[in-house]
């Protein structure tokens, strides 16, 4: 192993090649912090990233999936039964509104003190 200079000892950010902060020079009175961020910039982009998709993503796959069931009904020739499984979740996606209606009107007394 190869000892160090005793100047990078003394002066560590001279060793990384950056100018100590007592430098005269006003041009470089602030390098050690850009140097900084682009080494914290550097180490991020190779952390893993992860594993779990965006919301836009599964939103994205969502929206695939539906309309590949869409015209693989129509090709089929099946569009009432697709329909049918279409109407069935309006009706509940319905159920789930009104429902959330009723326990509105419910609350607005307790809150209001009516």
């Amino acid at each position: 192993m190869q000892a160090l200079p005793v100047w990078s000892q003394s002066y560590p950010l001279a060793f990384l090649g950056a100018p100590s902060l007592n430098h005269s020079f006003s041009i470089f009175k602030n390098l050690p912090f850009p140097m900084f961020f682009a080494a914290l910039y550097t180490i991020a982009k190779t952390w893993k990233q992860p594993k779990c998709s965006s919301t836009e993503e599964w939103i994205k796959k969502m929206w695939y999936i539906y309309t590949m069931e869409y015209y693989s009904a129509i090709k089929r020739k099946e569009m009432m039964a697709y329909a049918a499984t279409w109407m069935d979740l309006e009706i509940i996606m319905l159920n789930e509104v009104s429902q959330t209606v009723r326990h509105k009107r419910h609350m607005l007394p307790l809150t209001c003190g009516i």
